[in-house]
């Protein structure tokens, strides 16, 4: 029997795509921008619930897909495929699940580690961000490249804060 992904630190793409099969779909919104479905490690046995979604990039019309995996209880899943459990993202993605990354790889990410940290910090970097928002808006400036340096402002303050 091979390795359960909740032991390892990343798991390849392609490991991924070999070993799931999909269980059941539970919902798919938006003309194919989000998709749940329930899915099962075919090694293992283990059981996921799999959140897909595509991002548009507004500022330079670009899409890119987002995967994310929850390991599942098999309670879980007899909850979620009866319309017991409330499965949507984040509402019930409270335990570490599995994300895709840029390089092929997916990791481990555990929500309630990025919830914690400074309540003070956090609130004063979301008045920035909305001070560069409203001065956005209050100007004239609705083009593309207004949109861009917008974003670039934002993007540089958050990472100025990051630890």
């Amino acid at each position: 029997m091979s390795d359960s992904w909740i032991t390892m630190r990343q798991v390849p793409q392609q490991l991924l795509q070999e070993r799931l099969q999909a269980v059941k779909e539970l919902s798919a919104r938006g003309s194919d921008a989000e998709l749940y479905e329930i899915v099962k490690d075919t090694e293992t046995g283990d059981h996921y619930l799999h959140y897909a979604y595509m991002h548009l990039t507004v500022a330079d019309g670009t899409e890119e897909s987002f995967h994310q995996l929850l390991p599942l209880e098999s309670d879980d899943v007899l909850g979620i495929m009866f319309g017991e459990n409330g499965y949507t993202y984040p509402d019930h993605w409270l335990r570490p699940f599995l994300r895709n990354g840029p390089d092929g790889t997916y990791v481990w990410f555990d929500p309630a580690t990025n919830l914690e940290g400074d309540t003070d910090d956090h609130e004063r970097l979301a008045g920035e961000i909305a001070g560069m928002l409203g001065a956005w808006k209050q100007s004239d400036r609705r083009d593309s490249e207004s949109v861009k340096e917008l974003l670039d402002r934002i993007d540089r303050t958050l990472k100025r804060d990051e630890p």
